[in-house]
């Protein structure tokens, strides 16, 4: 797919992960999870973020169910209360209480003891609307997850372990040829697709 501006391949990839069938969306969140379940660097995490599913995005949910079943503790973002345009992680169990944000996506209510700092998790899975060739990401507009990322890009320059390690997770079809990057866009190392898993330099 050619690319135009950020506003118009926002609107067109979602509109193309709205018309995948419940079907489509089943054996492509299946997929994912052998993808996900076979990585190396996922079998060694312990401390892993995850989000959940919303806005046609593929499903999470058999990701997060697996990491339970291999007794790693899961955590999801919470929009911070105080710093704008922040995240916090919140640790996820199947007793997690949640409650709806301001974008109607479920988050755990806050809780201090709950909390971990973003360079204590080991993988930070993130959502994204597009990513292209070269590993760019294309989010949906509010910075939440390259302000998260932003220390870890700038040690990860000299240290390929620096934590927290974020992968994309997308359905084929948001993959573009290229797209149009900010100063401020934080690039992935890889990207996990139904298809695929994509390593980038």
């Amino acid at each position: 797919m050619k690319t135009s501006n950020r506003a118009e391949i926002r609107q067109s990839i979602r509109k193309q992960r709205f018309e995948l069938t419940p079907e489509q969306q089943r054996s492509s969140a299946l997929a994912l999870l052998q993808h996900f379940s076979n990585s190396a660097r996922i079998k060694q995490a312990q401390h892993v973020a995850i989000y959940l599913s919303n806005d046609g995005e593929l499903n999470t949910q058999p990701l997060i169910d697996w990491c339970w079943q291999q007794s790693k503790s899961v955590y999801l973002p919470v929009i911070h209360p105080f710093s704008k345009g922040h995240l916090l992680f919140l640790k996820y169990t199947p007793h997690t209480q949640l409650t709806k944000n301001k974008y109607g996506i479920s988050e755990p209510k806050l809780d201090i003891r709950d909390l971990i700092l973003p360079a204590q998790l080991d993988i930070i899975c993130t959502p994204l609307v597009a990513f292209d060739k070269t590993g760019a990401r294309l989010g949906m507009g509010g910075g939440f997850y390259d302000r998260t990322l932003s220390s870890w890009h700038k040690d990860y320059q000299t240290n390929k372990n620096a934590k927290p390690y974020p992968l994309g997770i997308a359905h084929n079809c948001q993959q573009v040829d290229s797209l149009p990057c900010e100063s401020w866009d934080i690039p992935l190392p890889e990207v996990f697709t139904p298809s695929q898993q994509h390593i980038f330099n």
